[in-house]
């Protein structure tokens, strides 16, 4: 069966473009429950925007930019919307269980979504070695933990998260649901305590909330502009799931009614829960006062001397951790079973269990996390840190294989090949264009900061490499699931 079945697909050559109206039809979004409703799709959305690199990341970020990291939040922030928003015209345009992986199938042929498909599971089987790394780290926060091997902990999580996530997809949606809920709340609860705590200037840990707490301690810019630019792959990396949204349209009813409202939501809450945030805690606290092994919420909390506040912020960030980890094997299961469709993957992630979950892929996901599991046995402080790179590198390429199928989707529009929904990327394709020229400037930080993020980014040959050989060694196959399929 090909994945390219479309009306009068036999007239055509394998990869060519279909003709005008004539739909692209990917043989992967066959046999899913459309079981997420408006409610989940909406929680989705904000669990994407808000994950372990807030809850844990800006911890370190904010110890090494000072509160500058509120201006790299906001300019990230940004450009996520973009990528948000331009995933959300393809989805409008035609919903997809394999979202931009589908789209580069349909506008850079079988390469194209081979490199955006493999690109994307780099992303998110390194993400989930970095989220059960950070439960991991959240657990040992109480002292019935501390004990316990990191490496344990992080099998625990991904047990635990990954049986959850086999079952069906709206058990997916009803955790996913509560874990946004969970986050959300204690977001909130955070800025009105930070806000009364500001406005009464009630002493933390020694220090008077506001606005002397940033020009006695160096500014917004303690160390100049260059560590706020350094830092912005871990920003980058703070917003690795806002592309969710997309992959959950394929299983989603009137997506065209449900979608644009969870993807303009986003915005805003970037600007609140993140931006707000970080300058909350740039005024209560000397950026000094934050650390990259505890999250910066736990810490205000613990300097508050309030009993019990710290332990119950330390578990609703271990909640956002296995949040995102419950995401990304959600969507690389999806991810995986359109490309197993089309010849790309191994056949066994192409396989669905009795509750419509593409089990294969997930437990190829997990697999890697076991990987982690190892990761956090032989080095568990660094263990974050390194995955984290290597995630930032499988979602920068995510992100500017999006932009590229948006702007190739433009492009064809204005051909006339193609019509674009009423939800449209703004200022296109001026858009698409200044959001890659961004991707590579953050590649380009990467390298030019040094350390570990130099090591990553020098992989990349290596990293091509691998594409390369991957790409021989299924194309035959991928040719002949692409090609027209006689008629009895």
């Amino acid at each position: 069966m090909s994945d390219r079945t479309m009306p009068a697909a036999d007239t055509l050559s394998p990869g060519a473009p279909a003709a005008t109206g004539a739909p692209h039809i990917d043989a992967g979004d066959a046999g899913y429950s459309k079981d997420l409703k408006s409610r989940h799709v909406n929680m989705i959305a904000i669990g994407g925007a808000i994950g372990t690199g807030l809850f844990l990341g800006a911890g370190g970020r904010l110890a090494g930019a000072g509160p500058s990291l509120a201006i790299a939040y906001a300019v990230c922030g940004v450009f996520a919307f973009f990528v948000v928003r331009a995933l959300g015209e393809l989805v409008l345009y035609r919903p997809s269980s394999g979202a931009f992986v589908s789209y580069a199938r349909e506008f850079m042929g079988e390469k194209g979504a081979y490199t955006a498909g493999w690109l994307y599971f780099l992303n998110w089987s390194t993400t989930a070695v970095a989220d059960i790394t950070a439960a991991a780290v959240f657990a040992h926060y109480w002292s019935l933990f501390s004990d316990v091997p990191q490496w344990v902990l992080a099998m625990i999580a991904l047990a635990v998260v990954l049986t959850a996530n086999l079952i069906s997809v709206k058990y997916f949606g009803e955790m996913e649901f509560w874990f946004a809920i969970i986050k959300v709340a204690a977001l909130v609860i955070f800025m009105c305590v930070g806000i009364f705590l500001v406005v009464t200037q009630h002493e933390v840990g020694g220090h008077t909330p506001g606005l002397a707490t940033l020009t006695d301690n160096g500014g917004m810019f303690p160390m100049g502009m260059l560590p706020m630019l350094l830092v912005v792959q871990g920003v980058v990396f703070a917003y690795a799931s806002v592309e969710l949204v997309g992959v959950a349209a394929g299983e989603t009813k009137n997506p065209e009614k449900i979608m644009p409202k969870a993807i303009n939501s986003i915005m805003w809450r970037v600007g609140l829960f993140y931006v707000g945030s970080v300058v909350l805690l740039s005024l209560l606290l000397p950026y000094t006062s934050f650390t990259g092994d505890q999250s910066p919420f736990v810490t205000v909390f613990d300097k508050l001397g309030i009993p019990g506040t710290s332990h119950i912020m330390n578990l609703v960030v271990l909640t956002a951790a296995l949040s995102s980890l419950n995401s990304g094997l959600y969507s690389t299961g999806r991810i995986l079973r359109s490309m197993a469709m089309a010849g790309s993957a191994p056949k066994f992630t192409a396989r669905m269990n009795k509750g419509q979950v593409p089990y294969g892929g997930i437990l190829l996901t997990a697999g890697f996390g076991v990987l982690g599991v190892v990761l956090n046995y032989v080095m568990p402080g660094e263990a974050f840190e390194i995955v984290l790179n290597l995630a930032s590198i499988g979602i920068l390429g995510t992100w500017g294989m999006i932009m590229l199928c948006s702007l190739l989707f433009w492009s064809r529009s204005k051909e006339g090949r193609v019509t674009r929904p009423s939800y449209k990327l703004p200022w296109a394709p001026y858009t698409q264009i200044v959001t890659l020229v961004f991707l590579v400037s953050v590649l380009f930080l990467m390298w030019w900061g040094g350390g570990v993020g130099r090591y990553t980014v020098n992989c990349l040959p290596l990293i091509a490499a691998l594409l390369v050989g991957g790409w021989f060694a299924v194309r035959r196959r991928v040719n002949a699931l692409a090609a027209p399929q006689p008629r009895d």
